[in-house]
């Protein structure tokens, strides 16, 4: 949703007009700008697609994005130092449509943990290194990933969105120690 558009839903939304009951409708929630979801009565409904399915990706293809975000999280996660370098070499060839998948394949990650640690269940081997992170320490990756999701919906400098990210990303990490 551009500037405009989420201005005349806005409108709709504080002035709506007599009887009038408006249905907005997305595959993806966490896209949607907060004074917007603000106005909202939410409605989850399910319909048991995949991670791949629900980003209309093949099944090919998100392997390939998860491996490679995999990679990138454990680094973030795991290593202290030289991170914003590492952001040029991984991830500085993904356009802008790319980065969007890769944060949304990250916010189901840390999304997906932090309901396994609510519950007191774990996630499988290849992303015990998630598990980890603290409830809080979660909570504030999930938020910022939504942040950066809603970001990339317009003109950023991506070098410098993933620099921030990344230092933001850090700062959770250092206030958990």
């Amino acid at each position: 949703m551009n500037k405009e558009s989420a201005n005349t839903m806005l409108k709709f939304l504080e002035e709506p007009d007599g009887n009038v009951i408006g249905f907005f409708i997305t595959n993806n929630k966490d896209n949607v700008i907060s004074t917007i979801a603000s106005r909202c009565q939410s409605l989850d409904v399910n319909f048991n697609n995949t991670d791949f399915e629900k980003l209309g990706l093949d099944e090919d293809t998100y392997n390939n994005y998860f491996n490679i975000l995999k990679e990138y999280l454990q680094k973030l996660e795991m290593e202290k130092s030289k991170l914003i370098l590492y952001n040029k070499e991984c991830l500085g060839e993904y356009t802008k449509d790319e980065l969007k998948i890769l944060m949304q394949i990250a916010l189901n990650l840390y999304k997906n943990t932090l309901d396994n640690k609510l519950i007191g269940n774990s996630l499988d081997n290849k992303l015990s290194f998630l598990n980890k992170l603290s409830i809080a320490n979660l909570k504030k990756k999930v938020n910022l990933l939504i942040e950066y999701l809603q970001e990339l919906t317009y003109n950023v400098n991506l070098d410098l969105l993933l620099d921030r990210f990344v230092i933001e990303m850090e700062a959770i990490n250092n206030e958990s120690l």
